[in-house]
């Protein structure tokens, strides 16, 4: 729809509204531009764009020394936590859903706790908890994993107890009818429908826990921003801001791809199963758990 076209929401502009329009539009534009050449001129008066800063990463070994074995560190990291945070979400999404209040509530409240709880404060908990427990040892992997599944499992209980709610309420009344339990309703008509659904505000999730991984920085984990913002500058003095734009670019790939990939697979479920269920909003009002 072009700008000149009314809407339900307004009317088409006339010549005076356009002309405003095509004003403001000039006027950022430039604004955008003005602030870009600020920057671009305060970074080349602090030497950001001589040579000697920006060729330590047309060098193999910074690659291999360091960015690689961080990025690799990362998506360990993200992989373990991904894995149980989808089973833990799965578990606890279905517990909210029993009939038994004994194992509804109690669920409710471990979502609900985990939730609230802020996920570096988890983090660091866990860390600190850990050797008092188990003695000596390296616990950085295991806490930067464990904070991201209880934090992002919670999370995703959620999305699977309204992606199962997604599913209109006559699919489950007639597989009843024909004499189904619920625990086979729940596997073969809710769940498969349900996945479907809540496909997007999973992938969503993940990308968020992905970009979560970047919190092991703060306990010297060894990943992808701690090898290339803290350790790789040390080595080749000068060279953080751009570490931190290469850091950038390797994130955004990775997120982009993984949310490639979650399209083309929810648009192959979609062509292989069908199913009246809506796709739950990427940003779900998770609102009381406990509400039953």
């Amino acid at each position: 729809m072009s700008s000149g076209e009314a809407t339900v929401l307004y009317d088409a502009p006339g010549p005076k509204a356009r002309a405003r329009n095509m004003l403001y539009t000039f006027l950022a534009s430039a604004a955008l531009l003005a602030v870009i050449g600020f920057i671009v001129f305060k970074l080349n008066d602090k030497g950001q764009f001589k040579g000697e800063i920006w060729a330590p990463f047309l060098v193999g070994e910074t690659w291999t020394e360091y960015l690689i074995p961080g990025l690799m560190g990362t998506l360990t990291a993200a992989a373990l936590a991904a894995v149980f945070a989808l089973l833990f979400g799965s578990i606890f999404g279905l517990a909210r859903l029993s009939d038994h209040r004994w194992i509804r509530v109690p669920a409710g409240i471990v979502v609900d706790v985990f939730r609230a709880i802020p996920l570096l404060l988890l983090i660091f908990f866990i860390w600190f908890l850990m050797p008092s427990l188990v003695g000596g040892g390296d616990f950085l992997l295991f806490a930067l994993v464990a904070g991201l599944t209880l934090y992002n499992g919670s999370v995703l209980a959620e999305v699977v107890r309204a992606g199962v709610q997604a599913v209109p309420r006559g699919q489950a009344e007639a597989a009843y009818a024909i004499g189904l339990r619920k625990s086979g309703v729940m596997r073969r008509i809710l769940l498969p429908q349900a996945l479907t659904a809540m496909m997007p505000a999973v992938v969503s999730q993940l990308v968020v826990l992905l970009k979560d991984t970047a919190l092991g920085y703060i306990i010297t984990y060894v990943d992808l921003l701690n090898m290339g913002f803290k350790i790789l500058p040390s080595v080749h003095f000068g060279t953080k801001l751009v570490s931190a734009l290469f850091i950038g670019v390797i994130y955004i790939g990775l997120n982009m791809l993984l949310s490639w990939f979650a399209t083309w697979l929810e648009k192959r479920s979609r062509r292989s199963r069908k199913t009246s269920a809506k796709p739950l909003p990427k940003t779900l009002d998770l609102g009381n758990p406990l509400g039953g």
